[in-house]
Parts: structure tokens; C-alpha cells; sequence
């Protein structure tokens, strides 16, 4: 660990642990998924061969800030670069890692299927996706299935009334692929009208030309105005009767 050079005299107390932990999402198939690595079988680190989240301990002389950890650590855990990162929340207490004192600051992330290159790195020997609904009834290791179940609430609350799932498509997409995308996040259909106007009306989609679409016929395909930050509607969406 470097010396500190704010010229303070060093601090004298024990210090906690600090991780990052990352809630990677993606839609495969009909089907929200989760991202999670293995930890190595044959180590003397805690919950050896479980499954949990990507994730590691804060380095104070790479990380500025708890994003670039975040960041650092998708990249050296299992090779991905996400186009949306946002910041859960933070838990901590003197019984989530049996190594002493933790705070973890989580993160979710969105990332299109058709951009993962997964690989496995960094005290990970597996990388792999599971559907969320199979990941929360896995016994993760430390509290990675509280943060995961945290998560998936949060990105089901936050669809409701946000663009969030244009971020797990490849550009360009179409109207009938981004609501697939939104039911799946969901898990309830919505009413197609309704949704079409809303994205229509939203103002954060741009026209990318006509392509083929999923029936063979030509459909008007759209990318994002903004990538750094989801529209917000005024409303939730309406169920389907």
C-alpha cells in the first residue's frame, strides 16, 4: 500500500475491506439474465468453487473513484466493457466476509447479448450467464444473492418509467425488438400501441434506416440520441388485458 502524501499523520485504527460487486444484466433468448464467475476451487479465499458476482477489492493506487474499480474489474474478471453502469447502493458489516469487517459498493450494469465476448481472469476460473430467477436460488458467495435480488428489483422498478432496455440492444433496433426487450426485463406483456407511441413520443431515439424485421418485412430501425443517460416517462406502462 502507498504512503500517504497529504502530509496527515497515518491513521491508527483498523480499517474495513472495500470491495465493488457488479450486477451484470443481458436478455437472451426470452429470458433476463445474470452475469456470474466461479471462485477457484483450490484456494484458501472464502467460498471456494461458489458462484458470485464479478467484483474485487478497491485499489487505491489505480482506482480514483468506485466507478473506475467497477470498471476495472469487469474488465480483469471476464473481458466485458458495458455501455450502462449505474451505482445500486453499498453493504457492509462484520459478517459478510469471514476475512474481516466488508463494505461492498454494488453496481448494475446492461449490455447488449451480441456484445459479449466472455473470458474468465483474476481469481475467476468460470465466467458464465444464468437466468436470474436460477442465480437468485443459488447459495452465491458472501451476500451476492441479496445484492442480485436488489438488482433485478431495481432494474424492474426503473423500466417502468425509463429507456434502460434500449441499453441492452445492439444498434440499430427496432420497435418490436425493444419491446420484446422491455416484456422480457418485465416479465409481463405491454399493450403495443401504447408502448409504440411512448417510444415515438420520447425523444431519445433517432430514425437509422428501414431493415428486415423479425416477420421479413421492412421496418424502420432507430439508435439512441444519448448514451450516457436513460429518458425518463412520465407514467409507468399499462399491462395488457
Amino acid at each position: 500500500m502507498s504512503t500517504p502524501s497529504s502530509g496527515f499523520p497515518p491513521l491508527t485504527f483498523p480499517r474495513p475491506l472495500v470491495t465493488v460487486d457488479i450486477v451484470m444484466f443481458t436478455v437472451l433468448g426470452d429470458a433476463l439474465q445474470v452475469l456470474l464467475v466461479k471462485r477457484p476451487a483450490d484456494t484458501d479465499e472464502p467460498f471456494p468453487g461458489k458462484w458470485a458476482l464479478p467484483g474485487g477489492f478497491v485499489n487505491i493506487d489505480e482506482d480514483a473513484t468506485l466507478l473506475d474499480c467497477a470498471l476495472r474489474k469487469l474488465r480483469e474478471k471476464t473481458g466485458v466493457v458495458t455501455p450502462y453502469l449505474e451505482q445500486l447502493g453499498s453493504w457492509g458489516g462484520a459478517q459478510r466476509d469471514p476475512r474481516g469487517w466488508s463494505a461492498t459498493h454494488c453496481f448494475y450494469a446492461l449490455i447488449p447479448a451480441q456484445a459479449m465476448q466472455l473470458r474468465s481472469g483474476a481469481n475467476a476460473t468460470e465466467v458464465a450467464w444464468f437466468e436470474v430467477d436460477a442465480a437468485s436460488r443459488k447459495r452465491l458467495a458472501f451476500d451476492h444473492g441479496e445484492l442480485l435480488d436488489a438488482a433485478v428489483a431495481r432494474l424492474r422498478g426503473k423500466v417502468e418509467y425509463t429507456s434502460l432496455p434500449a441499453f441492452l440492444l445492439e444498434e440499430p433496433f427496432t420497435l418490436p425488438a425493444l419491446q420484446h426487450t422491455y416484456e422480457v426485463v418485465l416479465g409481463r406483456a405491454v399493450d403495443k400501441s401504447a408502448f409504440r407511441k411512448r417510444m415515438l413520443d420520447g425523444g431519445f431515439m433517432e430514425e437509422a434506416g428501414m431493415v428486415t424485421g423479425s416477420l421479413g418485412r421492412p421496418a424502420m430501425s432507430y439508435r439512441l440520441r444519448d448514451r450516457s443517460q436513460a429518458a425518463l416517462f412520465p407514467r409507468t406502462f399499462n399491462a395488457t388485458k
